[in-house]
């Protein structure tokens, strides 16, 4: 969340695409609901009518996969009205910088495309510069080639026809829509955006993301009270898993990876350094060299930088090491062992036949988790021969998340200490205990047998996580924090000398240095916990206490701690103006107190005096941008199709689908297929949650939501002779699944280019495990296919046939 989950309350509007948050996410509808007492408008986007379009102003539905032609729709309303807050429009994003001649769009694709591999070459995309290597501008706007006529010219495309014509959405609702969140393009006005997997779970995930913030950049609805994009996690602590780097392309604090094409620390330094001639941009990554060499330092906090990155382990250039990826290596058998760590991807995997196939080539396999699963079993399960399977698989019990202490960090990035209540059952153990005993015996046998390239192990900090026998929560939080390694001594604002010494936690990420003297495990955390007693852990503070201008909206800064420097609205130097005037007076989240000097109610980004930085710090040149030169599938989000789809053709281009798409050799598509005439997609109930651990053996759970089930329109249902209640079979090239019919008005036909396109849903919670018969996986159907920029599959559309059992 660029906000957080009290700030929706401060909203005019609030977009919910992508998501059912009432149901998924019940907490923050508190907070809707009391920006919807002021007069906020709440809308919901949605292809099935459920609890959050009851309780929303309007709901306008739209077939799975089309979100792109309904929000380059409303882009294109808003440029063609004239509707953005064009101050802010200029003044903070990058709609006046000249692009460069190499940059083109034609039918469907960018300039710079190598069709043999794939990609495209994102140097075609880069901006003009000046003498000075500063983007050349046009603050008129009117420039051919600045951002804004290029964007003007790109989505010109989007009319209001062709974005009825592939959602299904009537053309009423549609202008309701555009109208509703087009009227906070003022500046006391603001629209707030809340998505969830319905965005993500695409092959154009990032892009559908994308095309939300160049919306909120055009109203000039970033950085302040009731704006921004505001992702809402599928579970507590996916934030912070995220932020702790999780994922395969980034280090900790969302620094890139380090691959074979660096192979010094001083080439790494220089990929993550971007320079900007521009006076005015903080630039903020041009500080990423302090923060790689304190992560280096607290992985090998006595060896020199140099060496230590040396030791760190490196992607080879290109690779893709993404969920996908991952399944079908093991499928080629390039794995030995697999470590299935509080997850179960025999259910929650897409195309989950080929991730439970994948796991027979293994070894080994670990499974750590609270209860046997799907994945432990998988030998067991449908179709499975387990005289013919060589994996062997352990379990290792561990606890549940409140049979153990430590931090988690929610949607809004505030890191939040919980304290251990019973304690864990059994053998059971907590992950941090299990994973440090784990790394002491595998140290020991390095000792004691050798081993190949051991000094990484070997010289490991596990001291600062541990007392060589203990996992310790609290010294691995101060060491995520970051300390002095040395004596520094630091030049403070009065011109004198303050020593900092060996041992002392660093207080905040400037104070980083990048020349050794400093650890930090992730340097956007580095302010969490600054001293030596518990009481210094910023993350379990909870006071309630703030001045009126905080209260006004529900800031509590000092209710735990959020990342970074506990600011709570990132980029909020964008609801000011170039004097440190808020422009929304009712509602400010900053403004410059000139009296003293300072920046008042929110921790400021960037610092500085007002009209000196350009909003958007973590940008190279500072400016929101509205064309995104570093995407891996174009600078502008374009509209192409699932690779599972019902048509053979959209009005936008010629390009049925994402050309950079992630795809694997030999998997089939079901395009305009007659034998899949049905569009499919997935969601969560509130009964239930992930794949169904936990709540799957709960018989108060289980007695509301027993079974896996598939919602079908009354219209659909009467086409196929089904009623509800009865069971059916969902089927495409990938697999079948039974599922109880539930036939409802929830769902409705889409008109899609002038033909009947019907969408049906399942809930992704059940396996084969338990209950005995609760059904199999969702994902049984889904498509192993994903996003050029993430990986993450395209599990909320595709293609299935639907006939009664």
């Amino acid at each position: 969340m660029t906000n957080h989950w009290i700030d929706l309350k401060n909203s005019d509007c609030i977009l919910i695409m992508g998501s059912n948050a009432a149901e998924n996410h019940p907490i923050s509808f508190k907070w809707v609901t009391k920006a919807q007492e002021k007069g906020a408008v709440v809308i919901h986007v949605d292809p099935r009518f459920t609890r959050t379009s009851a309780k929303s102003d309007i709901y306008a539905p739209l077939r799975s996969g089309s979100d792109i032609a309904f929000l380059g729709g409303m882009i294109n309303y808003i440029l063609e009205n004239d509707l953005i807050f064009k101050e802010y429009v200029v003044n903070y994003t990058n709609a006046s910088f000249i692009v460069g001649d190499k940059y083109d769009f034609k039918d469907g694709m960018f300039s710079g495309f190598n069709a043999e591999t794939g990609k495209y070459d994102k140097s075609a995309w880069a901006f003009a510069l000046d003498a000075g290597g500063v983007p050349q501008r046009d603050n008129t706007l009117a420039n051919p080639r600045c951002v804004y006529q290029l964007m003007k010219k790109h989505y010109s495309r989007y009319t209001l026809k062709a974005a009825v014509d592939m959602c299904g959405t009537p053309e009423a609702k549609l202008l309701e829509v555009y109208k509703a969140v087009a009227a906070t393009g003022k500046p006391d006005k603001a629209a707030t955006s809340m998505y969830a997997m319905g965005w993500t779970q695409h092959t154009v995930g990032v892009q559908n993301i994308r095309a939300m913030s160049l919306i909120q950049l055009l109203l000039g609805n970033m950085g302040v009270a009731g704006g921004g994009i505001n992702a809402l996690r599928g579970e507590s602590n996916v934030q912070g898993s995220t932020d702790q780097a999780l994922l395969f392309h980034i280090i900790p604090g969302y620094m890139p990876t380090p691959s074979t094409g660096q192979p010094t620390l001083d080439d790494y330094l220089k990929l993550v350094k971007p320079v900007s001639k521009d006076p005015k941009s903080m630039n903020w990554k041009k500080n990423y060299g302090k923060y790689a060499v304190s992560l280096l330092k607290s992985f090998y906090k006595n060896a020199e930088p140099a060496q230590a990155y040396d030791w760190m382990p490196k992607l080879e250039v290109g690779q893709n090491a993404s969920w996908l990826v991952l399944f079908d290596k093991m499928l080629q058998g390039q794995f030995k062992g697999f470590f299935a760590w509080g997850m179960n991807p025999a259910v929650s995997g897409a195309n989950s036949n080929k991730t439970r196939e994948a796991m027979t080539k293994l070894d080994w396999m670990v499974n750590v988790n609270i209860y046997d699963n799907e994945t432990g079993s998988f030998w067991q399960g449908p179709g499975m021969n387990p005289k013919k399977i060589k994996t062997e698989v352990f379990m290792l019990p561990c606890a549940v998340s409140t049979e153990k202490e430590g931090s988690i960090s929610n949607s809004g990035r505030w890191m939040q200490w919980r304290y251990q209540g019973p304690k864990p059952l059994g053998e059971s153990r907590p992950d941090g205990e299990i994973i440090y005993e784990l790394a002491q015996k595998v140290r020991e046998l390095y000792k004691k047998e050798g081993g190949a390239f051991p000094e990484p192990v070997l010289n490991l900090n596990w001291e600062d996580m541990g007392n060589g026998h203990e996992f310790d929560v609290h010294k691995t939080a101060k060491l995520i924090n970051g300390y002095y390694l040395k004596d520094v001594s630091v030049k403070q604002p009065d011109g004198s000398m303050k020593v900092f010494k060996a041992g002392t936690q660093v207080a905040a990420f400037p104070a980083l240095m990048d020349d050794g003297s400093t650890c930090s495990g992730n340097w956007i955390y580095c302010g969490s916990y600054v001293g030596p007693d518990p009481k210094d852990n910023r993350a379990a503070k909870r006071s309630k206490e703030q001045t009126p201008a905080q209260a006004a909206i529900g800031l509590f800064p000092n209710w735990s701690w959020s990342w970074p420097v506990n600011r709570r609205i990132i980029y909020n130097r964008a609801s000011v103006d170039q004097a440190g005037n808020p422009y929304a007076p009712q509602k400010p989240v900053l403004a410059w107190n000139a009296a003293g000097k300072k920046w008042d109610i929110d921790v400021v980004d960037g610092g500085g005096n007002p009209g000196t930085v350009h909003p958007f710090i973590m940008q190279v040149h500072g400016m929101g941008a509205l064309f995104g030169p570093g995407l891996n599938d174009g600078p502008f989000p374009e509209y192409y199709e699932p690779l599972d789809c019902p048509v053979s053709s959209h009005p936008f281009s010629k390009v049925l689908h994402n050309p950079t798409a992630l795809t694997f050799k030999g998997e089939k598509r079901a395009v305009c297929d007659p034998r899949f005439p049905f569009v499919c997609t997935t969601y969560r109930v509130t009964e239930h949650w992930q794949t169904g651990l936990q709540t799957r053996w709960q018989p108060w759970l289980l007695e509301a939501e027993p079974q896996m089930f598939c919602e079908m329109s009354e219209e659909l249902a009467a086409l196929r002779g089904i009623k509800n209640g009865e069971k059916v079979w969902l089927e495409n090239e990938r697999g079948k699944l039974w599922a109880k019919a539930i036939v409802t008005k929830r769902f409705k036909p889409f008109v899609v280019q002038g033909n009947i396109v019907h969408e049906v849903g399942i809930p992704w919670h059940f396996g084969w495990r338990f209950p005995k018969d609760g059904g199999d996986a969702a994902n049984l159907l889904t498509p192993s296919v994903g996003d050029p920029n993430t990986g993450i599959p395209e599990t909320k559309a595709f293609m299935v046939n639907v006939r009664k059992a």
